[in-house]
């Protein structure tokens, strides 16, 4: 099936407000461990000094991540402000220190940080490099890196039977971005293509369950 893209950026109040809304605990919380189990693996726990989480939305990741890291310097970064305004607001009821930016990729202009995670934002991009460039500038030598996406289904009936095996009574807005950004979203083998352009060899990208797919590693 042909990839198709959609609108890179969230600004629709009806969507912003059904995601706002949405209980994504189960994968946020996978998201989370899958996270802190690289950092296990690779650094036996130590904490990370600077985490960026990229296209954070309304804080799903990244408000965990401030909790479990307490002492680290944690950036969310999203180019809508309407999420970013349910982020702040959640951020601040939770008395966590985050530091939010509404920037696009194309704008970002951070110092290096030694934890890089997205969680559903490859698919969202136009251009896929530029994640995967944007994660070499950042990176310190030794970064731990986790993002986490859809992966494309192989037809639309394979989009549908996904759809109403995970979310068949969702919010009409949710159903409908969940078959949009199937659609939207890579291939595992295009992935491992655009690490290698990349010169991200030291970085993993390994199938989940159903739907999802998982690049992770140090970058060297």
């Amino acid at each position: 099936m042909q990839r198709l893209p959609e609108p890179e950026l969230m600004h629709d109040a009806a969507q912003v407000m059904a995601y706002a809304t949405a209980d994504f605990s189960d994968g946020d919380r996978r998201t989370v461990a899958m996270i802190e189990a690289l950092l296990t693996s690779t650094s036996g726990g130590v904490a990370p000094a600077v985490i960026l989480d990229l296209g954070c939305g309304p804080g799903n990741i990244t408000l965990p991540l401030a909790q479990r890291f307490p002492g680290a310097r944690v950036i969310g970064v999203d180019g809508s402000p309407a999420m970013l305004a349910v982020a702040r607001e959640r951020a601040d009821q939770l008395g966590l220190s985050v530091d939010f930016c509404c920037r696009t990729l194309q704008e970002l202009a951070l110092d290096s940080v030694d934890l890089i995670v997205s969680n559903s934002l490859l698919h969202h991009l136009h251009d896929p490099a530029l994640l995967w460039r944007l994660t070499r500038k950042l990176a310190t030598p030794g970064c731990r890196v986790l993002h986490r996406d859809l992966r494309r289904p192989t037809s639309l009936a394979e989009v549908h039977r996904l759809q109403q095996l995970h979310c068949p009574d969702a919010h009409p807005v949710l159903i409908q971005d969940f078959c949009a950004s199937l659609v939207a979203a890579f291939e595992l083998q295009e992935v491992q293509l655009q690490l290698a352009a990349a010169g991200l060899d030291s970085l993993t990208v390994e199938a989940e369950n159903d739907r999802y797919l998982v690049v992770s590693g140090l970058v060297d």
